[in-house]
């Protein structure tokens, strides 16, 4: 193996150990979090904003998504769009039941 070859090894592997201390800090805040006295509402919305951001180091990093043409983010943001779409369709539903 070249010395080009290990240095771009070396430089995926010290990628990789960054994103997984970073989502083993993000996993420490969330367990802190938890023992904080916040609202339903705003521990659920601090919960959701701290998996987001694990979710998206995950997907860029693990699942190679940082790297990938842009009809990959086209296909990612409709299915967020079309997630976002069925988590409130409930909500549309609340008045009628009244």
């Amino acid at each position: 193996m070249d010395a080009a070859g290990h240095d771009d090894i070396q430089h995926h592997v010290r990628v990789y150990v960054m994103v997984f201390i970073a989502l083993a800090c993000l996993t420490a805040v969330t367990v802190g979090v938890s023992y904080l006295h916040l609202g339903r509402a705003a521990a659920i919305g601090v919960a959701l904003t701290i998996a987001g951001i694990k979710g998206g180091l995950v997907a860029g990093y693990f699942m190679h998504l940082v790297s990938e043409r842009k009809v990959i983010y086209w296909v990612l943001s409709l299915t967020a769009v079309f997630f976002l779409f069925v988590l409130f369709l409930p909500l549309l539903t609340v008045n009628e039941a009244q």
